[in-house]
């Protein structure tokens, strides 16, 4: 008893690294991966029209802190283009916002998601060595995201925030001379550029809030003298164990924060629509004088947003053609394995560092200043041959079925000239055999069923997406504000009165996916979606074949309104039975509120 008494005295003056080395042990490997593609679908069969699944859930964001005035950037670009730049910046969008402050609407019935961001309004105390928790200021990045919701059209709000990401430098030089080709760094000058994004304040909000949990969103870790180390304890990341660790030198990675930051939410929300593809999102809060992670490359499109602090950045290019825009993300290098960096930067905040996949990097932060960036990421998986991974095998499932020439037998006697045993025999059968497999490849294009294959692909993004933020006056028209409550002993104001005249259109262009699958017709939807990553299935509505023309109807008006009755079905009925429909699914708004709270 004496001696574990005096074991737990020891423990106690220990940091929780020195535990956490005690107790679990170092050198836990970092897992950077995600789920396998759904199978390929097949354009088949009839269905009714029906609910789909329910399910999601999140939380109220709030308003983030004013930008600094914009300044001058040095734009500086790796191979195509050669030495520093110096370009003004070119605010995206002009003008001051002069409505109300309109907070965007959580778009679910439930929040199952952390609400780290809700802090008393009356408290204006900041973390040190950042900028205010986002809702104590106006302007900044609220103000961009305010000014992005005053545009009718989604897709054209996605171009703007990209534009705003990579000013000054132009999207079409961005995407023609950098884009999977080459590392860009923009020097802004303009520490308050991404003020309101994310902070240390918010990363401590979010451990407040009770609902990090060590490994699952946030990793502990360190490098030196060549190891990388994973420090992660079991449980709740709660702030004294968390800060300790930062204090004796562990790097933070915050691996979901649209989980926890309704800005952050609001801001990957848009850019996902932008890419097509998932956009996703971690954080790095670093001590100073210290580097959390070993030199590697990832299979991501990486932007890397300065926040708070500085950081030194080494970058440098695919090592063989091999690794040029990778599928997978490499184990940990050594230095040894690096050769020299084609970029070598100190990211100070408001500064943004963009690499393709492939590319090695590595970040430390200088003795002086601790760091704090954000890594906006997308096009994991995305590429032509992932593409093919869904299209090839449904066209050989279709050409079995339908062409004889697949289902004939092979050749009895093929074991005896085929094969790596006989690659080097001249026999005029393995010619033969030859030659017919490539006819059956070459045939096989007939029948790849190309749009199918770009629609389940497209159910897979959907299912990726983060839900739609809504503002104010968009929850107002949509099934969110419907102002239907228990009062008076009873349900009131419970109708949804749609009819012939209402005015209806898609609350966003790229909330909906029209699938032919086997079971039949599917309305994919991202509205019902969560914050966390695949928390909940893929939400979707069962519709009979006629309905299609009426999704295909509101696609193509979007963004405009479009009266019920314009709906192209066969019936008012119909037509006021499917608005009803997505309206409940707030998949539709309507023009004007459809009740007064």
């Amino acid at each position: 008893m004496a001696a574990m008494a005096a074991q737990q005295r020891e423990l106690g003056r220990l940091s929780a690294l020195a535990v956490y080395r005690r107790v679990a042990g170092a050198g836990r490997m970092e897992r950077r991966r995600r789920g396998a593609p759904l199978p390929a679908g097949r354009k088949r069969a009839k269905a009714r029209l029906r609910r789909g699944r329910a399910g999601g859930g999140g939380s109220e964001p709030e308003a983030p802190p004013p930008a600094a005035p914009p300044s001058r950037v040095e734009l500086r670009v790796e191979a195509p283009m050669e030495g520093p730049v110096e370009l003004p910046v070119e605010a995206p969008m002009e003008g001051p916002v002069e409505l109300p402050v309109e907070a965007p609407a959580d778009p679910r019935p439930e929040a199952t998601a952390a609400e780290p961001d809700a802090k008393p309004r009356g408290s204006r105390k900041a973390m040190p060595g950042g900028p205010r928790p986002a809702r104590e200021n106006g302007g900044g990045v609220s103000g961009l995201l305010r000014r992005l919701a005053r545009l009718e059209d989604s897709r054209q709000r996605a171009a703007e925030l990209f534009r705003w990401m990579l000013a000054p430098v132009a999207p079409a030089e961005f995407l023609g001379r950098h884009w999977e080709r080459a590392p860009l760094l923009v020097r802004r000058g303009d520490p308050g550029y991404y003020a309101g994004l994310f902070s240390t304040a918010d990363f401590d909000a979010a451990l407040r809030g009770g609902e990090v949990h060590f490994g699952t969103h946030l990793d502990v870790t360190s490098y030196a003298e060549g190891v990388r180390e994973t420090h992660n304890p079991s449980g709740r990341a709660l702030p004294a164990v968390v800060w300790d660790f930062y204090q004796n030198g562990c790097s933070l990675r915050l691996l979901c924060p649209q989980a926890f930051s309704a800005t952050v939410w609001h801001f990957l929300s848009i850019l996902q629509e932008q890419f097509g593809s998932m956009a996703g999102a971690n954080t790095y809060l670093t001590p100073p004088g210290t580097q959390g992670f070993a030199p590697h490359y990832d299979d991501i499109e990486a932007f890397v947003l300065q926040l708070e602090g500085k950081k030194h950045w080494r970058v440098y290019r695919p090592r063989t053609d091999t690794e040029v825009l990778p599928q997978f993300s490499s184990p940990n290098l050594t230095q040894a394995e690096l050769g020299e960096p084609v970029l070598e930067t100190v990211l100070e905040a408001g500064d943004l560092l963009y690499f393709p996949r492939g590319f090695i990097h590595q970040g430390d932060c200088l003795p002086d200043a601790h760091s704090l960036h954000i890594t906006v990421s997308s096009y994991q998986r995305n590429s032509w041959g992932d593409f093919l991974g869904k299209l090839l095998p449904a066209a050989l499932q279709m050409a079995l079925e339908e062409d004889v020439e697949y289902r004939r037998g092979l050749p009895m006697d093929y074991l005896q000239y085929m094969g790596v045993a006989n690659s080097d025999t001249a026999d005029a059968r393995r010619t033969a055999f030859v030659e017919k497999v490539q006819s059956l490849i070459k045939k096989l294009v007939d029948y790849a069923p190309i749009d199918a294959a770009v629609d389940q692909r497209a159910r897979s993004f959907l299912h990726d997406c983060l839900p739609p933020v809504l503002t104010e006056s968009e929850k107002a028209q949509s099934v969110y504000g419907f102002p239907a409550r228990w009062q008076d002993r009873g349900p009131c104001n419970v109708d949804i009165l749609i009819t012939k005249d209402t005015e209806v259109r898609l609350l966003r262009h790229g909330v909906v996916r029209l699938c032919n699958e086997e079971a039949g017709v599917m309305l994919y939807y991202t509205t019902e979606n969560s914050r966390v990553y695949h928390k909940e299935e893929p939400k979707f509505l069962e519709l009979d074949p006629e309905y299609t023309d009426s999704i295909e109807f509101l696609l193509s008006s979007y963004p405009n309104h479009v009266s019920v009755a314009n709906l192209p079905c066969e019936t008012l009925e119909e037509k006021i039975s499917l608005a009803t429909l997505l309206f409940e699914k707030g998949i539709l708004t309507t023009k004007k509120p459809l009740a007064k709270a």
